[in-house]
């Protein structure tokens, strides 16, 4: 593969791209964007900070999961509609036996989620809404166009989403942030990929949510699996090491 400097080119081919991303783990793995000033977004939004081949990987690591995991805020930010895959995505996934695109699983504690966002997109893969207890109960419009699930009483249990993603099958879920649900998933000890996008973009303050400080001892370490670069973004791997899983199987 051509390099520059020594760093491998992002492939464009999917085949080379399994080289790099194709063993997708059980569990959770994160895809984020920061810019060297450490900004995740540009005024809400990361479609500033990326670019064509960013959100090409975007897709194919779309492709890979079960599930796609987002906060709620998030997904109103930018907008999200059900997922899409192109027609190699769909075919690689009918031929493993997956559904035609990964269902949305959209986290919030108080489940104000209107029903005409895109996400509940009737032709589309039936969007999981993941809150808490008292919020399932008192939205019944919300339960007519989306799953709802119920992981925990006072406060979201990441691992309890978990849970209830495998009894569905789902075990293979690629989280797309935004930081706080980043932060939640991170200290209950559940990330076991992380595909980070470095861009070269600085962006100045870049408001996010408001978070308590970690309740982590130790920060947790990570392994690099590879670097590559194409247009100035470079794209980075780091993975955990072989773990009994979070469900005991």
């Amino acid at each position: 593969m051509a390099s520059l400097d020594g760093v491998a080119l992002l492939p464009e081919d999917t085949a080379e791209l399994d080289r790099f991303y194709g063993d997708a783990p059980i569990g959770v793995r994160a895809n984020m964007v920061l810019t060297p000033d450490g900004g995740g977004a540009f005024h809400g939004r990361t479609k500033a900070i990326t670019d064509s081949h960013d959100q090409a990987l975007l897709g194919y690591l779309r492709g890979l999961a079960d599930a796609i995991m987002v906060g709620s805020a998030t997904v109103q930010a930018e907008q999200y509609g059900t997922v899409r895959l192109n027609p190699a995505s769909r075919a690689r996934r009918e031929q493993a036996g997956q559904s035609a695109a990964p269902p949305l699983v959209v986290v919030t504690g108080r489940a104000e989620l209107p029903t005409s966002l895109p996400i509940f997109d009737p032709d589309g893969p039936r969007t999981i809404v993941a809150t808490l207890a008292a919020s399932a109960e008192h939205n019944a419009e919300l339960r007519e166009v989306a799953d709802v699930v119920v992981v925990g009483e006072d406060e979201i249990d990441p691992a309890r989403i978990l849970a209830e993603l495998t009894e569905r099958g789902l075990r293979r879920v690629l989280c797309e942030g935004g930081p706080y649900l980043l932060s939640r998933l991170v200290e209950s000890d559940l990330v076991e990929d992380m595909c980070l996008t470095l861009s070269p973009y600085l962006t100045g303050s870049q408001p996010t949510t408001m978070q308590p400080p970690s309740a982590l001892v130790i920060p947790t370490r990570l392994a690099l699996r590879h670097v590559l670069t194409r247009e100035d973004l470079l794209y980075l791997r780091y993975s955990r090491g072989t773990r009994v899983n979070y469900s005991g199987s």
